[in-house]
């Protein structure tokens, strides 16, 4: 019956069934084959989504599209380069830190992606920068959107694990942090090599003057995360509270926003939230099916022996299995099988289940700017006319990068664990 579970996934994915039917159908013939009463089909499809913690992802999800459509992130972008262009490489160096702050905004590497980059990427043409590398520096930058917090896979970890929202969000900046900084230092080794051009200088009174039109979108992180870690609202209320503070900021203080816009943002947000829930209810119910059918201990058993009970061995496998599903998947999709299917090994190696929290997350994060199913590099070439192959190329030295630091959370646990065990 697992062969059956997992076969049937497999076939489904490779006929190009959309993933919440490939995990639905998956289970629901291994049931019938084994003779399952099909009544507990709906009742566990309803349990997947019955959550407080998931009631975040719909609004963190609308809060990162009213960021991108109402006009936040432009200002943010601005205020970053009046500061930072001047330096050698500065509009790359500007790129990656916009993303890393519109990250801790948003939520979501697609959103990061297309904020920056419709912002960014017009003014790195201008100025000469080579437009493949600047296309393939967001991309990968966009990464850091699902690792600083908030992030919508911790939630769904979360979730799933039964861990903490607050601490999976602490373990998430450090490691953000590294990303943005190896990702920083290569742009600015590429700019010296390629002579890039400074950016034009930008006025004293003009500095002041953005900051002060950036100043609502640079609180939106300060007022959700501090609210988070001191106790004022949970993770959930703080999704809510991030909706009204960014429609707040762009209807009234900027008036940015249209009810026109507003409207087809809340659609599309509608659509996304529901695709990701659908996901969800589905991976209960084949979740299910593999606690049933153990199957979650035989590959714990299969890993063991291959790694003659070597943790950093078993950790090294985990993160190759965990790098090619994030080549292939959707990160929710493929966080949500993971999950379930590589928790009871590492616990049973010692592992912090906060620790293994944050090396999934990283890990398929960077399954967003590694093709074929690599969202990041989708959004960047939208923007910029450029094909997948030519962006995939440029790409290939900040994906290194990128899992030379999933290597490096995953072998020092304290970049993840450090915070949470300082601060809750």
């Amino acid at each position: 019956m697992g062969l059956l579970l997992g076969g049937s996934f497999l076939l489904l994915m490779l006929l190009g069934v959309p993933i919440g039917l490939s995990i639905g159908l998956a289970a629901l013939a291994s049931f019938v084959a084994s003779g399952f009463p099909l009544e507990m089909v709906p009742q566990t499809l309803f349990e997947g989504n019955n959550s407080f913690a998931l009631v975040a992802v719909p609004f963190f999800v609308l809060a990162g599209d009213i960021l991108a459509g109402g006009g936040i992130s432009e200002r943010i972008v601005a205020f970053a380069e009046s500061g930072l262009g001047r330096i050698k490489g500065g509009l790359s160096i500007v790129s990656t830190i916009a993303s890393m702050f519109i990250a801790a905004i948003s939520g979501s590497g697609a959103a990061t992606t297309a904020a920056v980059g419709s912002a960014l990427l017009p003014s790195l043409k201008r100025k000469g920068y080579d437009l493949c590398f600047s296309s393939a520096l967001i991309a990968s930058a966009g990464t850091t959107g699902v690792v600083i917090p908030p992030s919508v896979p911790m939630v769904l970890y979360a979730v799933i694990a039964g861990e903490s929202v607050a601490k999976l969000f602490l373990g998430g900046f450090l490691p953000g942090a590294l990303m943005g900084t190896g990702l920083i230092a290569y742009a600015i080794w590429i700019a010296h090599r390629h002579d890039y051009p400074l950016g034009d200088p930008v006025p004293g009174a003009e500095k002041w003057r953005r900051f002060r039109k950036a100043l609502w979108g640079l609180l939106t992180p300060v007022i959700i995360l501090g609210g988070i870690f001191s106790g004022i609202f949970t993770p959930s209320e703080a999704a809510a509270i991030a909706v009204d503070y960014t429609l707040l900021v762009a209807f009234l203080i900027y008036r940015s926003l249209t009810w026109k816009q507003f409207y087809r943002i809340v659609v599309g947000a509608g659509i996304t939230s529901s695709l990701i829930m659908f996901i969800i209810a589905t991976a209960k119910l084949f979740g299910w099916g593999l606690a049933f059918y153990q199957i979650p201990e035989a590959v714990a058993g299969t890993l063991m022996n291959l790694a003659g009970n070597r943790p950093l061995l078993i950790l090294l496998m985990v993160n190759i299995i965990i790098l090619l599903a994030g080549m292939f998947m959707e990160t929710a999709s493929a966080l949500i099988i993971l999950t379930p299917l590589f928790l009871p090994t590492i616990q049973k190696i010692g592992v912090d289940p906060i620790h293994f929290g944050l090396i999934l997350v990283i890990g398929l994060a960077i399954g967003m700017a590694t093709p074929p199913v690599a969202i990041n590099i989708y959004v960047a070439s939208a923007i910029t006319g450029l094909s997948l192959e030519q962006i995939s190329r440029a790409i290939v030295p900040m994906v290194l990068i990128l899992v030379a630091v999933l290597l490096l959370v995953t072998y020092l646990p304290g970049i993840t664990l450090l915070l949470p065990r300082l601060l809750l």
